[in-house]
């Protein structure tokens, strides 16, 4: 540290300068004010660059009237919450996906700012949160909402405690007995008859491209921003009737709710998903239609074009084309009111009842784990499970195992087809925005 020298009764004496500045030292997630004193150095975590100026200020200021001995006794005043939040905000854009940024500034904006953005850090007990959460209630605000919003404050109190602006979490524990009124909502599916009832009115009344969109979801079980997402250089065709190397390789996903922009899949990993014949030959017809279109404009190669454009070349509005287009479609064939996101579940539960293995399932639809894979699609195989205790009617009799002839005779008086290797495609819920955008913005 630099240093003056000075005399003092003939005798050289040294005396450290004193500095304070404005860094962000490596391992910290906040901005820090470094102080220097007689050899000795300081940093204490702040939160925003601005907080962080704040406080310097008031340091130099504190030590121009009375030294440093202030620092002893007692700390720098702490930043409020909205100083710090904003900071951390930053930090969470560059660590998470952009629904989990947008979802903390959202309830950050609503319901956490509005309350504490005034607040000190160290002033914020557990009390006030208990007050806060019992407001909340007074308010008649949804289960669900208040646990989210505990949930964002404990989120940026938890770095505040890392950064050792605060000893202890006041939100920690609190919320979880806030407990969500949402109902578990278990996955609604077509049954076989119902899918082709759905892919005839499909065929006869809507355009090529509608048509193969809806029967991507059904044969391939994409999620719908992976749909929107979708290039023809995804899409592996086969060679002939024989190749069963026909795929389409899932590797991105549209953010249309909050970042606008091309991300990784809900896994982070791309996944390979098999696709049928049928779908490979709709898909096949619809890429020729394009790249007649291409030629026509002097252009060769449509391999990073979308598949499922809007009007306007820019990924597709889904929740647009779902209340456009799918759900008229629904009426018109005779068939119940389900969600878009349901062709997925369709396809999902008509695998488990064809007998393809948990293990292809997981991989076909992306999932963690094969866990969840049961959790939500266990539950649809209601038929082939009920042979199981009807026998327990019958007369007592020697025990017979089920055969493989047995097994396709049962799936095909309930609408299955005989499972084939090969024959199905490819490898928050998004939450349904009810706005309708302009017409071009889903097709």
């Amino acid at each position: 540290m630099p240093s003056i020298l000075m005399v003092s009764g003939g005798t050289l004496c040294k005396r450290w300068r004193m500095g304070v500045q404005v860094r962000k030292p490596g391992g910290h997630t906040s901005w820090c004010i470094v102080i220097d004193h007689e050899g000795e150095r300081k940093t204490i975590a702040v939160g925003s660059r601005q907080a962080a100026e704040r406080v310097k200020r008031e340091v130099e200021a504190r030590l121009a009237l009375g030294g440093m001995a202030f620092l002893q006794p007692e700390r720098p005043a702490r930043p409020t919450l909205a100083e710090y939040a904003t900071g951390w905000l930053k930090n969470v854009e560059h660590e998470r996906k952009p629904s989990t940024t947008g979802f903390y500034g959202q309830f950050l904006r609503l319901y956490v700012l509005p309350r504490f953005g005034e607040s000190r850090l160290d002033d914020i007990k557990r009390e006030d949160v208990k007050r806060f959460i019992s407001e909340l209630v007074v308010r008649e605000f949804a289960k669900n909402t208040i646990r989210l919003a505990v949930t964002t404050l404990r989120a940026v109190m938890n770095a505040a405690a890392e950064d050792e602006l605060i000893e202890n979490n006041p939100a920690q524990g609190l919320g979880r007995f806030v407990k969500s009124e949402k109902a578990t909502r278990e996955a609604t599916s077509l049954k076989p008859k119902e899918v082709e009832r759905l892919l005839a009115a499909a065929r006869t009344e809507l355009s090529l491209a509608d048509y193969a969109l809806i029967f991507t979801a059904v044969r391939a079980g994409l999620r719908e921003g992976e749909i929107a997402a979708l290039q023809w250089g995804d899409i592996q065709f086969d060679d002939s009737e024989e190749d069963a190397d026909r795929y389409i390789v899932v590797q991105r996903k549209y953010d249309r709710r909050w970042s606008h922009k091309m991300l990784t899949p809900k896994s982070k990993k791309p996944r390979r998903v098999d696709i049928s014949r049928e779908l490979g030959r709709v898909l096949l017809q619809l890429g020729d239609d394009r790249l007649v279109k291409a030629f026509a404009k002097g252009k060769s190669d449509i391999s990073d074009e979308l598949v499922f454009p809007s009007e306007a070349g820019t990924p597709i509005e889904m929740n647009n084309f779902s209340e456009r287009i799918f759900k008229p479609l629904l009426s018109r064939a005779g068939l119940r009111r389900i969600r878009f996101h349901d062709l997925r579940h369709s396809y999902g539960s008509l695998l488990i009842q064809a007998g393809a293995s948990l293990a292809y399932i997981r991989d076909q639809m992306g999932h963690s784990s094969i866990q969840v894979t049961v959790d939500i699609y266990g539950h649809l195989i209601p038929g082939a499970n009920v042979a199981y205790v009807d026998k327990l009617d019958q007369p007592t009799s020697p025990q017979q195992s089920a055969t493989q002839p047995q097994q396709k005779a049962q799936l095909e008086s309930d609408g299955f087809e005989e499972a084939r290797p090969n024959q199905w495609l490819g490898g928050r819920d998004s939450n349904p925005d009810t706005q309708i955008q302009s017409l071009q913005s889903y097709r």
